[in-house]
């Protein structure tokens, strides 16, 4: 266990670790469970138990945030790695998305996902906090790209998604090391040009990471959302974040 101790708030301490054990995974299930139910009013497996639940999770490491003070997990995330993506047949992300050129990538990958945040802590230390963790893993395992989705809300009928989009297009795509063709692309929609639109707060960090887009949304009716894959090489990493990740540079 990594200790990442950071006062977010005056009275709180928080501390990055290893979820190991069936207790530590329904933890984490049991926040994504109360984040992606309430947020996006999520059709997830498990629910009668209050977890939200799928196949990968024994295949992944997991890893989160816990507050000292109150002992609660606060924030959480899950790494497929590629050996445990070979056994399985395939990565998460490849049942949104066809990922052309995802077997020339060179060298080891890591998948994210699933990554969600308590409302009552959403701010930079927390983030930095998982980050710090992750950043311990990524270096660990000598992997050299980190890719993943991330999600914005369609709850308005996909007027954010399509405002958020032309923003990253014009700035975060890169479709140089892959290429990711959604399986169930968004319907076409016209945006009135005086839309303001807040990037998600994860999409964000993703991107001040030095993270890229590889190509369009997809549409996830089950969540209600719209997944944008991203990819990470970790030599392209921002310079500002690289302390975090101190093998990548």
């Amino acid at each position: 266990m990594t200790q990442q101790l950071s006062p977010a708030r005056p009275g709180r301490h928080l501390q990055a670790e290893r979820l190991h054990g069936p207790d530590a995974l329904r933890e984490a299930q049991a926040l994504r469970y109360r984040v992606f139910s309430s947020e996006f009013a999520a059709k997830l497996k498990g629910a009668e138990l209050g977890l939200d639940m799928d196949d990968y999770d024994i295949h992944c490491q997991h890893i989160g945030v816990r507050d000292l003070n109150n002992g609660q997990l606060v924030a959480t995330t899950r790494l497929l790695d590629h050996r445990a993506a070979a056994d399985l047949g395939r990565f998460y992300s490849e049942e949104e998305f066809n990922l052309q050129g995802l077997l020339q990538l060179q060298g080891p990958v890591l998948e994210l996902g699933r990554t969600c945040v308590d409302p009552a802590y959403r701010n930079g230390a927390t983030i930095a906090v998982l980050w710090s963790e992750l950043a311990e893993v990524l270096n660990q395992g000598g992997y050299r790209y980190l890719m993943g989705c991330a999600s914005i809300p369609m709850q308005d009928g996909g007027i954010q998604a399509q405002a958020i989009m032309q923003r990253l297009r014009e700035r975060y795509l890169c479709t140089d090391y892959l290429r990711a063709v959604p399986k169930n692309p968004l319907p076409e929609l016209e945006v009135p040009s005086n839309v303001i639109t807040e990037m998600p707060p994860l999409l964000k960090a993703y991107m001040r990471l030095g993270a890229k887009i590889c190509g369009e949304p997809c549409w996830d009716p089950d969540f209600q959302v719209a997944d944008v894959f991203i990819l990470l090489k970790r030599d392209e990493l921002c310079p500002r974040y690289a302390r975090h990740f101190k093998a990548a540079v």
